[in-house]
């Protein structure tokens, strides 16, 4: 549980201290990478954690994992540049990635099927605590000790964490042959690595670069074609595609990709909207997402009690996600209309929704895996997750830099300066020309808001034609 807290705390803990990162090191179109950074790897590290330990025994990855988290921390908090912090994000998503993919099979491991959506909702609590821990912490901390201290925040409990992984039992690793998909590792990496370095270089919209995108893109298409040609052929694959074929999973992962696509984004980018839109502070920008955090766990965690009471699966966030559209929806339209707390409450709302799915998603596809396959199931939800989160983060990024950059290059910029400095740069412009700057920048953020609307649209859809109904 632990272990699940540091790597689910670290994904939001950053979110409020963005602002402040940029306004150390400037270059506020790249910030992103350092969530996407910690992402890709996360989403990397996931199928392979998944296999190790159904091959190794999980509590040996548990403690690779962790180490290498560990160490990432502090890397992050010596950075000194974005390029830097970026790498010692990617090296923590490493860790963190094992972390969580480790945490979730150990938990299909132990318990029976129908008892999983109530041991779920145990690490659903984890992640109420996490997720709300990661924002108001990282706002204080960011405020009153500096942004490196929300890494090395990771260290005390990073030894706690150790001490405690002493007591999971030291299971027999299988004697079935494995060997690992090196290949299909890097054929992974050629295909995310390119894919998502496309889109950050999309944001700049200019013409000059088309021939480098161009080449990013045939890239990835190259690699997933060889990717999945080299995992149907593999005797160890690292995507396990005999998995992926059955609807159950391959659905269930897609809806995983598509809420952590959502869900990411908003948690990257509504503290840069609070601090340029509605002039917040970093301890500000946590409380007012303190409604969003919480209610994803506090949904995760009532959710797994009635998949276990009832055994139904789908129904839940086949209705839930409908509801967490709406409030996207009206925070994209209406958000000029809204004070803060306002915001705030429909963050919650969209939150407490949006915590039907996860919980059934990793419920449904261990039981469809079997018990040999364990690891691979998990890693297999995560990696979706991570590359949604990604690949969404990333795009919603591109939306609203692109959607300032068609109306106004200057209001681009000027983006950029206003979350390093805050919105007093535009104190020596002239009223008519202020309003103007403001009202674009709040019509990019719309864009944005509605582009989170679409991935939460799809979820919906993969939730309502999931197969999985019960348990």
């Amino acid at each position: 549980m632990l272990p699940m807290f540091l790597a689910v705390a670290d994904q939001t803990i950053v979110a409020t201290a963005l602002p402040a990162i940029a306004g150390s090191f400037g270059n506020v179109e790249q910030i992103s990478w350092v969530v996407i950074s910690y992402l890709v790897a996360a989403t990397i590290a996931a199928p392979v954690y998944g296999r190790f330990g159904d091959a190794f025994g999980r509590r040996r990855v548990m403690y690779v994992g962790l180490a290498i988290f560990i160490c990432a921390s502090l890397f992050c908090a010596l950075a000194s540049s974005v390029v830097l912090l970026s790498l010692a994000r990617l090296l923590q998503g490493l860790g963190g990635g094992g972390l969580m993919t480790s945490s979730q099979a150990l938990i299909g491991e132990t318990i029976p099927p129908r008892e999983r959506g109530r041991y779920q909702g145990y690490l659903a609590a984890v992640v109420v605590s996490s997720s709300t821990f990661g924002p108001v912490a990282g706002g204080y901390l960011t405020q009153h000790f500096g942004w490196q201290s929300v890494f090395l925040v990771n260290l005390p409990i990073g030894v706690l964490a150790g001490l405690l992984m002493l007591r999971l039992p030291a299971r027999k690793h299988s004697d079935e042959k494995w060997h690992f998909d090196a290949k299909g590792l890097a054929l992974f990496v050629l295909f995310v690595g390119p894919t998502l370095l496309a889109i950050e270089l999309s944001q700049r919209f200019d013409a000059a670069l088309a021939p480098e995108l161009i080449g990013l893109l045939v890239c990835a298409v190259g690699a997933l074609i060889l990717l999945i040609r080299q995992e149907r052929r593999a005797a160890s694959p690292l995507l396990p595609v005999s998995l992926l074929s059955k609807p159950a999973i391959w659905l269930s992962d897609a809806l995983a990709a598509c809420h952590g696509a959502a869900l990411v984004s908003l948690i990257t980018f509504l503290p840069l909207y609070l601090r340029v839109v509605r002039n917040a502070s970093a301890s500000e920008s946590g409380l007012l997402l303190l409604p969003l955090t919480a209610g994803i766990g506090f949904g995760s965690l009532v959710t797994g009690r009635l998949v276990t009471k009832t055994g139904r699966t789908f129904v839940f966030p086949s209705f839930g996600l409908v509801i967490s559209l709406a409030a996207i929806v009206t925070l994209a339209l209406a958000s000029p209309f809204l004070s803060p707390p306002q915001i705030s409450g429909l963050l919650g709302v969209n939150a407490l929704f949006m915590g039907t799915v996860m919980g059934v998603v990793n419920v449904t596809v261990q039981s469809a895996a079997g018990p040999k396959m364990l690891g691979a199931a998990a890693g297999s939800v995560q990696f979706s997750r991570s590359v949604g989160a990604s690949i969404g983060t990333a795009l919603v990024g591109a939306v609203l830099f692109i959607s300032l950059a068609v109306t106004d290059r200057e209001a681009a910029s000027l983006l950029g300066q206003m979350v390093e400095r805050g919105p007093e740069v535009l104190a020596s412009f002239a009223a008519s020309h202020r309003t103007v700057v403001e009202q674009e920048i709040a019509h990019a953020f719309r864009a944005a808001f509605l582009t989170v609307a679409l991935f939460t649209s799809c979820a919906l859809v993969l939730a309502w034609t999931n197969p999985a109904r019960r348990i």
